[in-house]
C-alpha cells in the first residue's frame, strides 16, 4: 500500500521533526524510568502505575511511527509558487467575503496536518480550501459545506 504524501510548510516539517527528538530522547527515557519504578512495586497485574505507563509508552511509540511516517513522506510546500498572487495554492494567504453575509475572512491554505481553523490555516482538503485553490481574484467560488452551499468571492491573494 502507499503511503500518502503529507504536505507541510517547512517550519511545520521543523516542529514535526522536534517533536519526534523529543519523543524519541526525553518522553522514552522518562516512561521507561515510570516502568521501572512501578515494577518495583512488585505484583504488575494489579498494578496502575504500571499499566499507566505502559499505556503511555505504547501511546509514545505510535507516535514516533506516525511522525516518522509523516516526515518521511513529507512534500515541502513550495515559498516560491506561494508567492506568486495571481492564483492560490498551497502556502497562499487569501482573502475571501461571504457573498451573504459580506463578512471578510482571511485564511492561509496548508496541509491537513498543520491545519488550525482556530488560527485561520484551513487545510487544501477542506471545503473552503478546495474550492479556491487553483482560482483568481476576483473569482467567486461555490463552496458545498455540511450548512449548504455558500459562495465566497476570492479579494485578495498574498
Amino acid at each position: 500500500m502507499a503511503n500518502k504524501e503529507t504536505i507541510l510548510t517547512a517550519e511545520g516539517l521543523k516542529k514535526l521533526e522536534e517533536e519526534l527528538d523529543n519523543l524519541r530522547t526525553v518522553r522514552r527515557q522518562e516512561v521507561a524510568e515510570r516502568l521501572k519504578v512501578a515494577i518495583s512495586y512488585g505484583d504488575i497485574s494489579e498494578n496502575s502505575e504500571y499499566d499507566d505507563a505502559k499505556s503511555e509508552q505504547a501511546f509514545i511509540e505510535g507516535r514516533i511511527l506516525e511522525l516518522e511516517q509523516m516526515i518521511n513522506t513529507a512534500i515541502i510546500i513550495d515559498d516560491t509558487a506561494s508567492k506568486k498572487k495571481d492564483v492560490v495554492s498551497l502556502g497562499s494567504t487569501v482573502v475571501v467575503k461571504d457573498l451573504e453575509t459580506g463578512d471578510e475572512d482571511t485564511y492561509t491554505i496548508v496541509g491537513t496536518t498543520e491545519a488550525d481553523p482556530f488560527k485561520n490555516r484551513i487545510s487544501n482538503e477542506s471545503p473552503v480550501g478546495a474550492a479556491i485553490l487553483g482560482h483568481k481574484v476576483n473569482t467567486i467560488v461555490q463552496v458545498n459545506t455540511p450548512a449548504g452551499e455558500l459562495s465566497y468571492k476570492i479579494i485578495e491573494i498574498k
